[in-house]
């Protein structure tokens, strides 16, 4: 927690408190029954937590913050009545299970993909939200999702260990509070099922490879500050959709023997790894490049129509023959402030 805390001079700098899940503007806070009994219960112990902070004032101004968020989420809950809903049909609430998985569609604050609770906002959500058991939605190349039951009384959600399913514990277990939602695991990201938006790697068909951009829709990006310090996560697609939530992305700038630029790359930065170390993986992983030291050359922010990047500008020195950039202005326009 300190690190949201730097003392300039006498001056201390205003708390910075994680971001709840996200909720785009004018949609509603839906919430299950037990949704909302667990905002209130965080809040009764962001309450206990403020009285034990005595006179801590960073941290009574950090709970106070906390507690500020809470409580507008708390007031615009939008409780959804179950009893009402067509049992035959995916709606908000729902246990759905789908290829041999099982999922529950709830609030944004209580997803949790990794456990089989989803948000109602996310891709997978609104794909299987109105469908009825049986039916079949095709999703690109040879990807199907098959629904093969719907219920609104509790089944047994499917857990993501290491992409690969595991049971979890019944669904009226009490889980544990979060001030910082709950996240992956550090370094690769573990992709579940609900992931059908392929990752882009340099394949080789005809020709030499080709190097694309990763665009995974549903993969957990960091969200931070100024500074590089971490505030929270939210998906790929939340961030690009201009919203304007400030996340790392690392560029690559490749140099030849005689100081020529021959390539440039770029990458999303990973959720818990640091600049340095996701483009060491992502050159190794896609480049063939490893045991070489790329150097910071500069970090600024960049803004665009639809995102708000932290850039940091790598170089590093290489001969190689290196899988070859999309060639249209829109991939170039990322590189101009380098």
């Amino acid at each position: 927690m300190s690190r949201g805390f730097i003392k300039e001079g006498d001056q201390e700098e205003i708390p910075r408190v994680p971001m709840r899940a996200y909720l785009p503007e004018g949609v509603p806070n839906y919430v299950t029954k037990e949704g909302l009994n667990a905002l209130k219960e965080e809040l009764k112990e962001l309450e206990a937590e403020r009285i034990k902070a005595g006179d801590n004032y960073i941290m009574v101004n950090f709970i106070d913050a906390s507690i500020k968020m809470l409580v507008d989420r708390i007031n615009s809950a939008v409780e959804v009545d179950l009893s009402k809903s067509n049992k035959e049909t995916v709606s908000f609430g729902a246990w759905v299970r789908y290829n041999g998985r099982v999922v529950r569609i709830v609030g944004v604050d209580e997803a949790d993909v990794n456990n089989g609770l989803i948000s109602f906002i996310s891709p997978v959500a609104k794909m299987l939200i109105g469908k009825k058991a049986g039916d079949v939605i095709e999703l690109k190349g040879s990807e199907k999702i098959t629904v093969e039951e719907v219920s609104f009384e509790p089944m047994e959600l499917t857990r993501i260990i290491n992409d690969k399913p595991a049971k979890t514990l019944p669904p009226t277990e009490k889980r544990p509070r979060r001030i910082i939602e709950e996240q992956p695991e550090p370094t690769t990201q573990a992709q579940p099922i609900e992931e059908y938006v392929a990752v882009a790697s340099p394949t080789k068909a005809e020709g030499p490879l080709r190097f694309e951009p990763e665009m995974n829709a549903t993969e957990f990006l960091p969200i931070v500050n100024e500074r590089g310090n971490i505030l929270g996560r939210a998906m790929y697609v939340e961030l690009h959709n201009g919203n304007k939530m400030l996340h790392p992305v690392a560029h690559l700038h490749v140099i030849n023997g005689k100081g020529e630029t021959t390539r440039r790359y770029w990458w999303h930065v990973a959720f818990g790894d640091t600049p340095e170390k996701t483009l060491k993986r992502k050159m190794e992983e896609t480049l063939g490049l490893s045991g070489v030291n790329p150097k910071l050359k500069r970090q600024y922010i960049r803004e665009a129509k639809t995102e708000k990047e932290l850039v940091y500008v790598f170089t590093v020195v290489s001969e190689e023959d290196l899988p070859i950039t999309p060639e249209g202005k829109e991939y170039f326009e990322v590189f101009e402030r380098d």
